[in-house]
């Protein structure tokens, strides 16, 4: 094996696998996004060459992955949350592919539930929301998401990349269907020591969030409400001891 692809998690570097771990402390190379923890690609061996991706291209990524395999390194490609969740890790593995080199993929803890949950908010719960919809706020292209879909899923509905066009989103679901009452999250820096998150009504969502800043998810569904009784104090027990 010479390139391995692997999902850091959502940003706590104590959510990454045991398997991505253990390719770290022994790669020779490690190329990593600017989002992962430093905490994390510290663990790499002393020696090992580490090259951030920040300001790179995704071609310019793509062709140093398969530089560095040609060259017989073991290679470590270390992304956000899962390299096949918004991370373009098949992108990566096609061109390894393409090149004759032999690649892995390290699943990783991916932000679609662990970043909710982190601020107490299940993306599924019995009798609340038995589906889970996925999304990019924000097409490669500029276009909107495919609001008329993302409503007629039902269920809860997840935003990757949606916090620099809040309104615009908010604005897109509601004239496709979803009322403007539903409850509304955005988790803003999830699993991480700064983390934030705000909550409010669909429509009124963007103004909550107003100056939260990224990587952020959005949710949006009844579950929220449920995170917010989750985050509720606790109701004295009558008769408890002190």
């Amino acid at each position: 094996m010479s390139v391995f692809l692997v999902g850091a998690g959502p940003g706590d570097p104590g959510l990454i696998t045991v398997r991505g771990l253990e390719l770290i402390r022994s790669c020779d190379a490690i190329v990593h996004d600017a989002l992962v923890s430093p905490e994390l690609v510290a663990e790499a061996p002393g020696d090992a060459l580490v090259v951030p991706r920040e300001g790179m291209g995704q071609e310019h990524v793509n062709e140093l992955l398969v530089e560095l395999g040609q060259a017989g390194l073991e290679v470590v490609r270390l992304k956000g949350g899962d390299p096949f969740v918004f991370g373009r890790g098949a992108e990566e593995a096609l061109a390894l592919a393409e090149a004759g080199l032999a690649f892995e993929v390290v699943p990783g803890v991916s932000s679609i539930a662990a970043v909710p949950a982190s601020a107490l908010v299940p993306v599924t719960h019995r009798g609340v929301a038995d589906a889970v919809t996925i999304a990019s706020g924000r097409g490669a292209d500029g276009s909107e998401p495919d609001y008329d879909a993302l409503v007629a899923g039902g269920g809860t509905i997840v935003l990757f990349m949606a916090l620099a066009r809040l309104a615009r989103v908010a604005d897109g679901l509601v004239c496709a269907g979803l009322d403007p009452g539903t409850p509304a999250a955005v988790v803003s820096r999830g699993t991480l020591p700064d983390q934030q998150s705000a909550t409010a009504p669909l429509d009124s969502i963007a103004e909550a969030a107003d100056g939260l800043p990224s990587p952020a998810l959005l949710v949006v569904g009844d579950v929220v409400a449920v995170g917010e009784k989750l985050r509720a104090p606790a109701t004295p027990v009558v008769g408890a001891a002190a």
